[in-house]
């Protein structure tokens, strides 16, 4: 070939290659895909923490575009790494090999040119998934003995087409000797290869699959209209063993959803729940199952571990509030559509708020176990002195915004605080329709009007706010589109504490530990000194966080700093505490050295108010309305 040819061929691959990345790309429409995708993944390879992936695309010749989702329901933000742990990706037909651009706006978006006659592609490439020390702060999802695939992570689909339009014909291949569990339905098993039904790419997408060398099946519930089923996968085979009573209460978590829903949204629902070290910590809603990560000792050390125990409550919750019904600004057709999350607070807050309240009446929680998580979020919020700049209808944007991990001064920054001072409240709602009904009514009877519509149904049914402020009014009527925008929009700086009030509690502040904060601690492995000098210590001294604007932050004293001594002594939390509760009947101040990086200082902290810890106390002459929020329903 002459240079002057090739020199034109080279501009003519060129321009093919830009136009293809230079096409917008399709819009999703309401149409059925052609075809029926066959997805095949291996997840045996353990040792490497890599997901192998085949895929049978039907296609029609021309231009075509294939997506990797990135904005995945639950997650309410565009996973920006997903898409970089997709590798070696090749396709082809009939074993010729047929090149792919990647868009250079969109990068989970690839653009193919389809040769004449080709009605089917293969997809072949890999998930390389995050493994201990190496996870950039995303979740480990493979062990030695546990694997949890979320198939949004190891499917390409195409664009153009709504993802419950498009039907895929799923498999699995998990290492020999494992068990799993999954909302799918199995369509034939051969050795350690799983042949699922095939199901629409939304329904997919909602169905992850949790596998474990160390697996227990559980019913909690087979004779209903929908069976539901506690899948459980552990380090080791001891974490397994669960009591009577423990397996009891979270029957008992059903029920009382039924009682407080009067509906189902599901065929049958699988709350998967890994007991886990190795892998990292999860709570991810699903409209069939959920997954749930928490420590290896859930069972074995039930009495140490309360604390976790509403998280199952939670996500189960999410059935109904954010999987049936849903925001309408985050029900988007694909996962390539960017999500709005404008609702969280309804969203994630109330389903905070119903999560705590099943979890006590369940008996998963105590009724006192849970007033101390209350009196410490409540806490929290009262010196949250970020809610001065920065409202709370601002938060829910805080996924989108990437802020996975809490920043510097997360009392001044905030975070997603749609979480807990929402839940705070729709306390305040909860209360205030029991005194506006003379107690005839309450939020339990909106719960089952908003969610309990089309028992039965799995087909989303979106809202919008004015849809809950109607529903409100019409068990209660208010000024609620008033009281919510206040809530919302406003940069009060107290907390929204009037739902405790109106409850019939106090907030108060003693100087012994609640046992959520001995819990905290104990999690942690740190010391709470938050509401005292504002700071919370870390292991080997280390600031994890200090308040904004407490008396740590005005001495100087910034997160991630050290603390060497005090007074004079090498650090210990008891230490602290001493000098914490001298200082109370004392003028002198305490003497910290902190060490900053490579710089040791010498600091003074002028605090004489003694330990301080928050607790709920009754209000004298008040009606005990947290505790009939608490009761179990009959």
């Amino acid at each position: 070939m002459n240079s002057r040819l090739q020199v034109c061929l080279t501009l003519a691959l060129a321009t093919v290659s830009a136009s293809l990345a230079a096409q917008p790309l399709p819009k999703p429409e309401d149409t059925p895909y052609p075809g029926v995708i066959e997805l095949n993944v291996d997840a045996t390879d353990l040792a490497h923490h890599v997901f192998w992936v085949h895929e049978s695309i039907p296609v029609k010749p021309g231009n075509q575009v294939l997506l990797f989702p990135e904005w995945i329901p639950g997650t309410h933000s565009k996973s920006y790494s997903a898409v970089q742990r997709l590798a070696g990706l090749h396709l082809s037909s009939a074993g010729k090999p047929i090149e792919w651009k990647r868009d250079t706006v969109e990068m989970a978006a690839f653009h193919i040119d389809v040769p004449p006659g080709v009605t089917q592609i293969e997809a072949d490439f890999q998930f390389l998934s995050p493994s201990a020390g190496h996870n950039g702060g995303q979740r480990v999802v493979m062990s030695q003995e546990i694997m949890t695939l979320g198939w949004g992570n190891v499917v390409l689909y195409p664009a153009g087409y709504a993802a419950k339009g498009i039907v895929v014909a799923p498999s699995l291949t998990i290492p020999a000797g494992c068990a799993f569990g999954t909302a799918l339905e199995p369509a034939a098993q051969s050795a350690n290869v799983t042949r699922f039904k095939p199901v629409s790419l939304e329904e997919l997408v909602d169905s992850p699959v949790l596998a474990g060398k160390y697996f227990k099946r559980v019913d909690l519930d087979t004779s209903g209209a929908a069976h539901v089923w506690l899948d459980i996968v552990a380090d080791r085979p001891t974490d397994l063993e669960a009591k009577p009573e423990q397996i009891a209460a979270h029957r008992a978590l059903v029920q009382q959803a039924y009682r407080l829903y009067g509906s189902h949204h599901y065929d049958h629902y699988d709350f998967l729940l890994s007991l886990s070290e190795q892998i990292g910590g999860e709570g991810l809603e699903h409209h069939q199952s959920s997954e749930n990560g928490v420590r290896r000792n859930y069972f074995t050390e039930w009495d140490d571990t309360w604390g976790q125990r509403d998280l199952l409550a939670h996500e189960f919750t999410h059935s109904w509030n954010g999987k049936f019904r849903r925001p309408a600004d985050l029900y988007t057709p694909n996962y390539n559509v960017p999500m709005q999350d404008s609702l969280l607070w309804m969203y994630e807050g109330q389903t905070e708020y119903w999560g705590k309240v099943l979890a006590v009446r369940s008996g998963l929680v105590s009724a006192e176990q849970m007033r101390d998580i209350f009196a410490e979020n409540a806490a929290a919020f009262e010196v949250r002195s970020g809610r001065t700049w920065r409202n709370l209808q601002d938060t829910t944007n805080e996924e989108i915004l990437g802020n996975h991990e809490a920043g510097s001064w997360p009392s001044w920054q905030r975070g997603a605080d749609y979480y807990v001072e929402s839940q705070l409240f729709w306390l305040d709602v909860d209360t205030r329709i029991r005194e506006m009904s003379h107690g005839s009514r309450s939020l339990d009877d909106f719960a089952r009007a908003f969610f309990g519509v089309n028992d039965g149904s799995r087909v989303v049914l979106t809202y919008r706010f004015e849809d809950i402020v109607a529903a409100l009014n019409a068990i209660e009527p208010y000024d609620w589109a008033g009281y919510l925008r206040e809530r919302l929009d406003t940069h009060a700086a107290q907390a929204p504490l009037d739902g405790i009030a109106r409850g019939g509690w106090e907030l108060v502040y003693t100087d012994v530990p609640s046992l959520a904060t001995k819990q905290i601690e104990s999690e942690l492995e740190g010391a709470d000194f938050y509401y005292s000098l504002g700071l919370y210590v870390g292991k080997e001294g280390k600031l994890d966080e200090v308040r904004w604007d407490s008396p740590a932050f005005r001495a100087g004293i910034a997160p991630q700093m050290q603390l060497v001594a005090i007074n004079g002594h090498a650090y210990d939390s008891h230490q602290l505490r001493d000098a914490v509760v001298a200082a109370k009947a004392s003028t002198e101040p305490i003497q910290l050295i902190v060490r900053d990086g490579d710089a040791y200082r010498v600091l003074v902290l002028d605090y004489h108010d003694g330990l301080r810890y928050p607790h709920l106390v009754r209000k004298g002459g008040t009606s005990d309305s947290l505790s009939a929020i608490f009761a179990a329903r009959p």
